[in-house]
């Protein structure tokens, strides 16, 4: 566990960055050999205004990082937060409380109060428009969407007083597992549902980008499936009954168009139905 510590502490822009691209690039190819469903698209057409919204999410990421590390370095020094006031513990049921605190707040409670915020929906509405969804979905953010996220992520670290090596080690995991629950692959359905008892799996989120209520408003979490049975929002649905996208953005030229896209929160809302 202290090699992960230490790597984690010093890691590099760099190794960040190939964790990030080293997802997309084993789900991209784990989507040819076993796909969930088999879309009429162009994978590299429509994987291009993902990746757009992918750069812009780490361009802001990186524009406010001070701000991470400002807030770790503050309640480590402190010893404040949730973290600092629990009892001593082994080094690895720290991480785990930590990741698991980090996911309720920076992942799970983002994301259900975005859904519940008429301002904030108009940002995230982005990712939902999405009509065919890939690993290369994951970060189908709007820059705006992106600040909020970082946002919850902030109050999350000042809130259970993590670490940076903690924050860094829950970004990576979180990257991941958005890449993977958002991919284009087939689970033999008792290996996804049991993989759904503790982590998101890629049936579970997939019910969450079904195209009408209830069902968007559902299944919130990132890594972690336990918020989602524990506060009430888990459901499921048979995969192949699944549309994706978001019934108030069906259209082409609403869904796929880059500039509609990035105007979309300033744009009058529709109800969802």
């Amino acid at each position: 566990m202290q090699q992960i510590v230490d790597y984690f502490s010093t890691i590099s822009s760099l190794h960040r960055g190939l964790i990030l691209a080293g997802g997309i690039a084993i789900f991209w190819l784990l989507e040819g050999i076993r796909p969930l469903a088999h879309f009429e698209y162009k994978k590299w057409n429509h994987a291009w205004l993902n990746i757009f919204f992918t750069i812009t999410t780490i361009i802001v990421n990186f524009l406010l990082a001070f701000i991470l590390l400002m807030a770790a370095a503050w309640t480590t020094e402190t010893k404040f937060g949730l973290l600092n006031w629990l009892p001593q513990m082994p080094l690895w049921l720290f991480a785990v409380i930590g990741l698991l605190l980090l996911d309720l707040i920076g992942a799970y409670f983002a994301h259900w109060i975005q859904h519940r915020t008429p301002w904030m929906w108009k940002f995230h509405l982005i990712h939902h428009t999405d009509t065919y969804i890939d690993t290369t979905s994951a970060n189908r953010h709007h820059p705006g969407e992106s600040i909020i996220r970082f946002v919850f992520t902030v109050l999350g670290v000042l809130l259970i007083g993590t670490p940076m090596w903690l924050v860094f080690l829950y970004q990576s995991a979180s990257v991941v597992f958005a890449q993977f629950s958002h991919a284009n692959i087939s689970l033999p359905p008792q290996i996804d549902r049991i993989i759904s008892y503790i982590f998101v799996s890629p049936n579970m989120h997939k019910v969450h980008h079904h195209y009408v209520l209830p069902y968007t408003d559902s299944n919130y979490g990132n890594i972690f499936s336990i918020w989602d049975r524990l506060f009430g929002t888990f459901l499921t649905m048979n995969p192949a009954d699944i549309r994706y996208g978001v019934d108030t953005h069906m259209q082409p030229e609403e869904h796929n168009n880059l500039q509609n896209l990035l105007k979309i929160p300033f744009q009058k809302s529709k109800p969802k139905s």
